[in-house]
């Protein structure tokens, strides 16, 4: 009975390429936001929105928060590193430095993940997933070493350290959502609960964060704050927490390197950037070494 009701592993791996699709155009959007906003308050609009959004369904779906005490800490901990923490850092971050510098930082994402659920659950990774986690790795060296100079206008060491806090960040976040889910309480749960929860603190936090800005913003502008708030706060979360639970934390985590050929892609695509060999390079580094860090 339990092995019919698990998820297949297509449908698992599907379910997490997904989010990290939704999530690769998260620092380009990110940085739309900020031409139009400050980045304070696209933080707290992009998370007071997708609580907006969220309490009817919670309403609708009835999902009850967790039972015990335990798993209401979990639920707290992963609605203030993803919906409050990582926004704040990530978008301060990401106003001080490039756009390719954001996207670089969150690349390291299942790194941090990795070795943060290794340190909860005291098991260390497997080899296999060291391996894979290397290879990726030296993708997004060869990225960021071979892109020229013009690679590193707008950028600031600030920024890129504030970028790389918010990824440790959000990698807490989603350990402690995927320990939530192995615990038997729904993704959908850990995801509208927690951004409902950080919403209600945005809320407070409006008022100090220049409301007045958004009399004045430009469509594409708002476009991004609702990409954001919609696309990657809620979709790509429920996605992302079933997969962690359902996948394992490190073998799951390790597609998050995704996210930088896909910021590359929607780079070429929407901005019109041109694929130079270094781009294509990483791009298939990181593509082996997520497939070496899936394997068991």
């Amino acid at each position: 009975m339990s092995a019919a009701a698990s998820p297949s592993p297509l449908a698992v791996n599907l379910a997490a390429v997904f989010a990290v699709v939704i999530w690769g155009a998260s620092p380009p959007m990110t940085k739309l936001a900020v031409q139009s906003f400050d980045p304070a308050l696209v933080a707290v609009l992009r998370t007071l929105i997708g609580g907006l959004a969220s309490a009817p369904i919670l309403l609708l779906l009835r999902l009850g928060l967790p039972k015990d005490g335990a798993g209401l800490r979990l639920l707290l901990i992963a609605g203030f590193c993803g919906y409050i923490g990582f926004p704040l850092a990530f978008t301060i971050g990401v106003g001080m430095t490039s756009g390719a510098h954001g996207a670089l930082a969150l690349a390291i994402l299942s790194l941090f993940t990795g070795l943060i659920a290794a340190a909860v659950e005291r098991r260390w990774p497997q080899r296999t997933w060291w391996i894979g986690t290397a290879i990726a790795l030296a993708g997004e060296v060869c990225l960021i070493s071979f892109r020229g100079g013009d690679a590193v206008s707008g950028s600031s060491l600030a920024g890129d350290l504030i970028c790389l806090a918010s990824a440790a960040i959000a990698s807490a976040g989603y350990v402690a959502g995927a320990r939530l889910s192995q615990r038997g309480y729904s993704s959908w749960g850990t995801t509208y609960w927690g951004v409902v929860l950080a919403g209600l603190v945005m809320a407070a936090a409006l008022p100090f964060a220049g409301p007045q800005q958004a009399l004045t913003a430009t469509l594409p502008g708002w476009a991004a704050v609702l990409y954001l708030a919609i696309g990657v706060t809620i979709v790509g979360y429920v996605a992302w927490y079933w997969a962690l639970g359902a996948g394992g934390i490190a073998r799951i985590g390790v597609i998050q390197f995704l996210q930088m050929p896909v910021g590359v892609a929607v780079s070429i695509l929407a901005l019109g950037e041109p694929l130079t060999w270094p781009l294509a390079v990483s791009a298939a580094l990181i593509l082996v070494g997520v497939a070496i860090g899936q394997r068991k």
